[in-house]
């Protein structure tokens, strides 16, 4: 498995929030929906991205932005422009009050803002759950990022212009261009020099550390061993544990234990499948287990954490 697909593995998108937004302007919008990632194209217009911290990104025709929640955000014609609506979790659209819009801004199947054929137009796709797009990849991404039109070799946003606008009983589909749409631009990004990816990432390049890091990523519920880790990597556990502790940031079982509870993590949220089934799934010997280390790691319990999931959708 090579680098960037061990990064990009689990993104899945299932209900995805899909609009085509379009707007004249003035128009502004106030995003505080919480979701763990969103992604934004640009097909006609100008736009802005305003984070309530950070750099402002300014939009042209094919240009991709990508939003990593939970931090609110603004999207305008101008950096200035005051908000006419307000984005909730769920997709709920408010005014700035807090008052329902009530219908007034949509537009027909997945089309919402002044009129279909307004001035500026663009298409947003949002993972409303933080197990869909993984949290190894979130935990690797900037609160915000842009890809030019042609830093990026794309083919899906035509084909996502198109099916957005149809009936339902495309949501599979669209949850599908919206992957393939996300995992090439992520492609692109990472290929970029201000990408700063993760440590484990990029150690993955060194040879000793490298096929350790695969090992621990493609089978992390084997009962691995600093010891049999260095056998297989043909070198001491103590030249093994050095190595890996520099380039990865961790040593080897912490960021085992890290993948470990990443995995259940992501799997509380996309499954219904009992904690003792997930425990033998990621390496842990009982419920219990993963259940005391879910909690020291995350702050609450394995089902907290999945009624969380369900309090998001």
């Amino acid at each position: 498995m090579d680098a960037l697909t061990a990064l990009l593995e689990g993104t899945r998108a299932r209900g995805a929030f899909m609009i085509r937004a379009s707007f004249d302007p003035p128009w502004a919008v106030r995003v505080e929906d919480g979701a763990p990632l969103t992604v934004m194209v640009l097909v006609r217009g100008d736009a802005w991205i305003v984070p309530d911290g950070g750099e402002r990104l300014r939009l042209r025709p094919g240009d991709l932005a990508l939003a990593r929640g939970p931090a609110p955000y603004t999207c305008a014609d101008a950096p200035g422009t005051a908000p006419r609506a307000l984005i909730l979790p769920g997709g709920a659209c408010h005014h700035p009050d807090g008052r329902p819009l009530n219908g007034v801004m949509d537009l027909g199947v997945r089309t919402w803002g002044d009129r279909p054929d307004g001035a500026t137009v663009m298409l947003i796709g949002t993972y409303r759950m933080r197990g869909e797009p993984g949290r190894r990849l979130l935990d690797a991404l900037p609160p915000l990022l842009s890809l030019p039109a042609g830093a990026r070799d794309c083919p899906f946003t035509p084909l996502l212009l198109e099916e957005v606008g149809r009936e339902a009983g495309q949501e599979v589909v669209l949850d599908r261009l919206l992957d393939l749409l996300v995992v090439t631009a992520l492609r692109s990004w990472f290929d970029r020099p201000e990408a700063g990816p993760p440590a484990w990432y990029a150690a993955l390049s060194d040879p000793v550390v490298g096929p350790v890091v695969r090992l621990l990523r493609d089978d992390p519920a084997h009962p691995w061993t600093v010891a049999a880790l260095a056998a297989k990597a043909g070198v001491s556990r103590a030249a093994l544990a050095r190595r890996f502790t520099r380039l990865v940031g961790e040593p080897p079982m912490t960021y085992l234990t890290g993948r470990r509870l990443a995995l259940a993590a992501d799997r509380l949220r996309a499954t219904d499948d009992t904690l003792g089934a997930l425990a033998r799934q990621v390496g842990y010997g009982s419920a219990f287990a993963l259940s005391a280390a879910f909690k020291r790691a995350y702050g609450v319990s394995p089902q907290e954490w999945r009624n969380g999931a369900a309090r998001a959708a």
